[in-house]
């Protein structure tokens, strides 16, 4: 590669930092950015990994154990201690193996594969909390954002109102009255946009808090369709979580009820004398289970209302779902009503009143003061549909956010 083409990718790569950071942030970018750098998510992929592995671990044997001893010591007399002074003293080493039957192994390691499955499905959840949340933060800033504008818009108004006025005052055609009001709407439209700053600064924190980023310039939130009830339900992440919880209460069922029987361990020793012949023993040791149903039937029985109790939890968490959704979509469908309504209705006639008195200002038929409250007011209405456009916005985002992306199928 010829060294004017090194240099220009290297300018390149220089570059592309500000022109990211100069482009306006979308709100895809900012919930995939929430998502890549949430640790709660880092957490939960952690914890995916450990139950993936200790899901291999489950359907092995057991470990063999080494047994090493020394059998009829000489306790007493001359010759205690010692290993060579009598003939039925033996060094003894051997191999003792726990067998489980492969359809015990098989349910235990359906249950820690259950378990992992749960502990992948922590790791959406998290993700999906990440995105929710991102999403939630980054319409109150891109709302705070244009109201800020508004009472910008609004400040500058008064500015040159209180201008025009003390013109009018040097000409005698205005009063001292007039003035007084005006710089009063004045300082009342600098506090104005001294609050909507302070909510904008700390908006923008919060969403910096999850993508990392100062985002200065946010494009307008543009939300995917919204899911069905029955989509939204499937996905919830609390009806996903009590579903791998009950599909792990049902696999530990099955090991309880297989635990019943008992395991066999298998035992061979090697056993050397002196100046005898060596000795090979084995056996098998057999768990006698004398009351099952005092003990492996209430183990069995206690695994099973578990199995009840993550069921109703699902059930239960399955019609909270359901409420949440009708309750967001009535919210969304509402406000959908009251801005077109405010549009309509409340807007538009404000407008109609500024252009109004903007012309009854020019004919000398109104006051300065007159044209700043009717520009207030129409200010003040619009940042009132910038905060029923944003209730809107929030309450798709979570209706859009809230599910785990293909959570059913997972």
């Amino acid at each position: 590669m010829s060294k004017p083409v090194l240099r220009a990718a290297a300018l390149a790569a220089a570059l592309l930092p500000a022109w990211a950071v100069a482009a306006p942030l979308s709100l895809e970018q900012a919930v995939e950015l929430a998502a890549q750098r949430s640790h709660l998510t880092r957490s939960a992929r952690a914890g995916a990994t450990s139950a993936a592995e200790m899901a291999r671990v489950a359907g092995q044997q057991p470990d063999p154990m080494l047994t090493v001893g020394v059998d009829n010591l000489p306790a007493t007399g001359s010759n205690r201690f010692s290993t060579n002074a009598e003939e039925m003293t033996m060094k003894r080493i051997g191999i003792a193996q726990e067998w489980v039957s492969s359809e015990k192994r098989a349910a235990r390691e359906a249950a820690a594969q259950a378990m992992a499955a749960r502990e992948s499905v922590m790791e959406k959840v998290a993700a999906a909390e990440a995105r929710m949340q991102t999403a939630l933060a980054y319409v109150d800033t891109y709302f705070a954002g244009q109201a800020l504008a508004l009472t910008a818009l609004n400040e500058k108004h008064a500015r040159e109102e209180l201008e025009a006025g003390k013109g009018r005052l040097a000409t005698s055609s205005g009063s001292s009255a007039e003035v007084l009001l005006l710089v009063s709407a004045l300082g009342t439209a600098e506090d104005d946009s001294g609050e909507q700053r302070q909510q904008q600064g700390a908006a923008a924190v919060a969403l910096q808090r999850w993508t990392g980023l100062a985002a200065v310039d946010l494009s307008e939130p543009r939300l995917a369709v919204v899911p069905a009830l029955d989509e939204f339900v499937a996905s919830h992440p609390s009806v996903v979580a009590r579903q791998r919880d009950t599909e792990v209460a049902r696999q530990e069922v099955q090991v309880a009820r297989l635990n019943r029987r008992p395991n066999w361990t298998y035992e061979v020793s090697y056993g050397q004398r002196q100046g005898r012949p060596d000795l090979v023993s084995f056996g098998v040791s057999i768990p006698l289970t004398v009351a099952p149903a005092e003990r492996q039937d209430r183990e069995a029985a206690a695994r099973q209302a578990l199995v009840d109790k993550a069921e109703s939890e699902l059930d239960e968490a399955r019609r909270a779902a359901a409420g949440e959704y009708l309750a967001l979509a009535n919210d969304a469908s509402r406000l959908q009503e009251r801005i077109e309504r405010y549009q309509v209705g409340v807007l538009a006639s404000l407008r109609q009143r500024t252009a109004a008195t903007l012309a009854a200002y020019r004919s000398n038929q109104a006051s300065l003061a007159m044209l700043f409250e009717a520009r207030h007011a129409e200010v003040e209405a619009q940042r009132r549909l910038l905060g029923l456009q944003r209730d809107l916005a929030k309450a798709q985002a979570q209706l859009v956010f809230k599910p785990i992306p293909q959570g059913a199928a997972s």
